[in-house]
């Protein structure tokens, strides 16, 4: 019988924020914040609604010198999700791509209303596992990775 050979894949830095990309929400550059206390990274967005049709609706705030963006999608669950003060809540979760140190990652955003917070996303450690290590001395090192291709 032969011998079994498992490859681990390497594990990148990630600092404690970063500028990141959304491909399939035409966003770039979008400030973020890593959080290892979170599960399910999050998007802010507003005017959350489910239609008559049964697709979900949603606008994302302006980034830049943009208006804000309307989205509809059949692609959606409702899930309990716990908020930062521990409290569950049921919110709307999308799949989307985000593009980290170059590479495009199929992850999961809840929707939820972040107007009151710096960072308009939060990246939990679903997405984070298996990929990054955190280093929370720093920061934007994804960003400053495609800056200087």
């Amino acid at each position: 019988m032969g011998k079994v050979i498992t490859v681990k894949k390497e594990k990148r830095f990630i600092g404690r924020t970063d500028l990141i990309d959304l491909p399939d929400l035409g966003l770039a550059d979008v400030r973020a914040k890593i959080d290892t206390g979170a599960y399910t990274s999050s998007i802010h967005c507003f005017k959350v609604k489910l239609q008559k049709d049964g697709k979900l609706s949603f606008y994302l705030p302006a980034h830049r010198a943009e208006k804000h963006k309307r989205f509809v999608t059949n692609s959606f669950e409702l899930r309990a999700i716990k908020n930062s003060f521990g409290q569950t809540e049921m919110r709307y979760v999308i799949k989307t791509r985000i593009v980290l140190f170059g590479k495009r990652i199929l992850t999961e955003f809840s929707l939820a209303d972040r107007s009151e917070m710096r960072f308009p996303v939060l990246l939990g450690r679903r997405l984070l596992r298996n990929r990054f290590i955190v280093d929370v001395s720093k920061q934007n090192l994804s960003y400053d990775a495609k800056e200087n291709k």
